[in-house]
C-alpha cells in the first residue's frame, strides 16, 4: 500500500492487488466447493486496503483503514472481527503466518482512522502479531523509532515474511526496510536507501519474499521493481524491465513463479489493473506477459496467491480519503 505523506495532507495509494473482470471461478481442491470469481463483501466502513488466505479457516482475512482491525470474510462477503487491539488506527497489510499459528498487520495513522488522533498522525508505524486462532496480541512492534532509523514521521506500509517467519516490513516514509524477528519481535533496519527506494509517501511499497533468498520491492512513484538479498541487503539493485510499473502497489509471488503487481491512481495517473511479471534469469531482468487493465473495480490495492487462484482486493479507499464512508469492497479473481 502507499500512503503519501504531507504534514498538511495525507493521500492514500495503496498496495496489493486487483483481481481481473471477468475471470472464470478457480476450482478449489477435491472435496471443496468451487470458488467464486468475485466475493462482494460489506461491513460498516471496513475500507480494507490487505488481504491474505487463511487455508485452516479457507477464508480470506483483511485488514482496515478506517478501524485499524483484522477480519475474516467468507465467501458470500459476510465480516467477522478476529483482532481489534484498541491501539492500531489503521491497518494495511495482513499475512497469515500458519506455521506458527500467527497473523501479522502493518499499522499506521494516516489521518482517516476512526481512532486517529493528534498524538497518532503521522507518527504512529508498527507491525502487530497475533494469534491466528483468537485474535490476541503477541507483540506489538513500535517501527517508528528503530534504532539507526531516520528521525522524523514514518509509515509501516507492506511486509513480507520469509521461511523462518522474519518479517520485512516497508516503510513508506522514509524510504527504509526493517525486519522483525518472529520470536521476541524484535526490529531491526535491513536497509536505508531512499535514493533507490524512493520516500515520503511514494517509496517502497509492495514487496515479496523470494525463496532465492532476496526480496522483491516496487517502488511507487518509478515503477520501479528492486531486488534485495537479505544477507547482503548493500547489493540492492533494480529489476531491468521491459516497461516500469507505475502506481505499482501491492505485490504477489505466484505459485508459477510469476510476480503480480496490483496498479492504482490514488497517487498516480497510471491505469488501475494488474501486471504480470516473469524472469528466466532469478530477477536480474523480468518481462510483461500479461497485463489485466482497465480493472473493474476503481483502485485495487493488494493481491494474495492462494492455492485457489490469484484474489486482489479494493476497499473504496478514494472514497475514504475523499471523506466519503463505503461499507463495501471487492476481493476479485485475477484472470
Amino acid at each position: 500500500m502507499t500512503i503519501v505523506f504531507s504534514r498538511r495532507t495525507a493521500l492514500l495509494a495503496t498496495g496489493l492487488g486487483a483481481l481481473g473482470a471477468a475471470a472464470a471461478p478457480a476450482r478449489a481442491s477435491a472435496g471443496t466447493s468451487v470458488r467464486p470469481s468475485v466475493v462482494h463483501g460489506s461491513a460498516p466502513a471496513l475500507h480494507p486496503e490487505g488481504v491474505t488466505w487463511d487455508p485452516a479457516r479457507r477464508a480470506f482475512l483483511v485488514g482496515s483503514v478506517r478501524h485499524g482491525t483484522v477480519s475474516v470474510v467468507r465467501r458470500d462477503g459476510t465480516v467477522r472481527t478476529l483482532v481489534d487491539d484498541g491501539v492500531m488506527v489503521s491497518t494495511l497489510a495482513v499475512h497469515v503466518d500458519p506455521a506458527r499459528g500467527r497473523v501479522l498487520a502493518t499499522y499506521q495513522d494516516p489521518g482517516v482512522g476512526a481512532r486517529s488522533s493528534a498524538a497518532t498522525m503521522y507518527r504512529q508505524s508498527g507491525l502487530g502479531v497475533f494469534d491466528l486462532a483468537t485474535g490476541a496480541v503477541l507483540h506489538r512492534v513500535d517501527l517508528s523509532a528503530v534504532p539507526g532509523s531516520a528521525a522524523g514521521v514514518h509509515g509501516a506500509n507492506d511486509f513480507a515474511l520469509d521461511a523462518s517467519g522474519n518479517a520485512y516490513v516497508t516503510d513508506i516514509v522514509s524510504g527504509e526496510i526493517l525486519r522483525v524477528d518472529p520470536a521476541a519481535g524484535r526490529a531491526t533496519l535491513l536497509l536505508s536507501r531512499p535514493d533507490l527506494l524512493g520516500r515520503d509517501g511514494v517509496g517502497p511499497n509492495g514487496v515479496v519474499w523470494h525463496p532465492g533468498g532476496f526480496l522483491l520491492v516496487v517502488r511507487y512513484d518509478t515503477g520501479a521493481l528492486l531486488r534485495v538479498p537479505v544477507h547482503a541487503p548493500g547489493r540492492i539493485s533494480e529489476v531491468r524491465l521491459d516497461e516500469p510499473v507505475v502506481g505499482g502497489d501491492g505485490l504477489a509471488l505466484r505459485p508459477d513463479g510469476t510476480l503480480a503487481v496490483v496498479i492504482n491512481r490514488l497517487a498516480s495517473t497510471a491505469t488501475p489493473g494488474v501486471a504480470t511479471l516473469r524472469s528466466e534469469d532469478g530477477w536480474s531482468s523480468a518481462r510483461t506477459v500479461a497485463r489485466s487493465a482497465p480493472w473493474p473495480d476503481p483502485d485495487p490495492t493488494t493481491a494474495v496467491a492462494t492455492a485457489h487462484g490469484t484474489y486482489v482486493i479494493e476497499g473504496r479507499l478514494a472514497d475514504l480519503f475523499g471523506g466519503t464512508l463505503d461499507d463495501t469492497f471487492t476481493i476479485r479473481a485475477l484472470p
